[in-house]
């Protein structure tokens, strides 16, 4: 079961929320047809939801309380291949800003479509690309791993060797690529005990769902056994443009 799940192109217009099989919906959108985020979390872990804050159509962040440990949330959906330049300036502007933003005590985690390959191997960027990439590296990739670079992340789907089944993100009928990226802070990568796409084909779209297991510590409590939640999180791309 997922816990926390990011997702892109949505699609759906305005600042709301709404209930969606048990889960609550954060998410944000100016258009019917194009771009869209939006966040959702289980009935176990909504109420710990303390903050929401939507950026524009390609960016929402939540903050939650969980553990005694407050975690931030970033559902980011980067500019397609064919936009301007300045289009792509903007949406790293505003990405850095939001992460800028967010105090280095608290956790943060990215999720999203960023239109970017990061490559098979590290290649220059093994302080944040694990080596269990896929593909050639291309600009956006590179952009991503700049980025990474710049807040001290690292990207978690290429932090464990797997098969290519369990790397691409993205599969159609010519293409097969990895587009769809979860990071998290180097200081936080002992949390993450799995990062991988799960192939499944009762999805109608063609990005594939990528989950990642976080093993979140509680803080001990005089005569309280410690217990280590699970949570697992994961971000989809719904659209199969």
């Amino acid at each position: 079961m997922i816990n926390i799940a990011c997702v892109q192109e949505t699609k759906w217009v305005g600042p709301k929320a709404k209930e969606v099989d048990g889960y609550k919906l954060w998410f944000s959108g100016k258009s019917g047809d194009r771009n869209g985020v939006g966040i959702l979390v289980d009935s176990e872990l909504r109420d710990q939801v303390v903050e929401v804050r939507r950026v524009n159509d390609r960016m929402m962040t939540i903050k939650l309380v969980v553990g005694g440990f407050t975690l931030n949330i970033i559902s980011a959906y980067a500019s397609q291949v064919g936009l301007g330049e300045e289009v792509k300036r903007c949406f790293w502007e505003d990405l850095d800003k939001v992460v800028g933003g967010i105090p280095l005590t608290e956790k943060l985690f990215v999720g999203g479509d960023f239109n970017g390959h990061i490559g098979f191997v590290s290649r220059g960027y093994d302080d944040v690309h694990g080596g269990f990439g896929f593909g050639d590296r291309n600009r956006g990739g590179v952009s991503l791993l700049d980025f990474a670079r710049a807040f001290g992340l690292v990207v978690a789907n290429s932090s464990f060797p797997k098969k290519e089944e369990h790397l691409v993100t993205f599969r159609s009928s010519v293409a097969a690529t990895q587009i769809d990226f979860l990071l998290l802070r180097k200081d936080d990568k002992g949390l993450c005990k799995d990062c991988k796409v799960i192939p499944s084909e009762n999805l109608t779209t063609q990005h594939k769902l990528l989950v990642m297991d976080l093993e979140i510590k509680r803080k001990k409590k005089k005569r309280v056994a410690d217990d280590r939640p699970r949570i697992r999180w994961g971000s989809l791309t719904l659209s199969s443009a």
